[in-house]
């Protein structure tokens, strides 16, 4: 049952991480081809987005390593 916890929690975490960054970059490009003259800081906006939801599947690996090994 550990393992499925564990694999659960990566996983999901990994498809949420996923689908966040597909939809912030499809809207940073919409958002550029609208007012190229915002590129730059649409940009470093993208960044700091994606840089933030990747924190998501980071914490779903520790809580994985939490549940396996905390259940042993």
């Amino acid at each position: 049952m550990e393992f499925l916890a564990a694999a659960l929690a990566i996983g999901l975490g990994a498809l949420g991480a996923g689908i966040g960054n597909g939809m912030i970059v499809s809207k940073t490009i919409e958002g550029i081809s609208r007012q190229p003259e915002l590129r730059g800081t649409l940009s470093t906006t993208m960044f700091i987005g994606v840089g933030i939801v990747e924190v998501v599947p980071i914490i779903g690996v520790v809580i994985g390593f939490l549940l396996y090994f905390g259940a042993a």
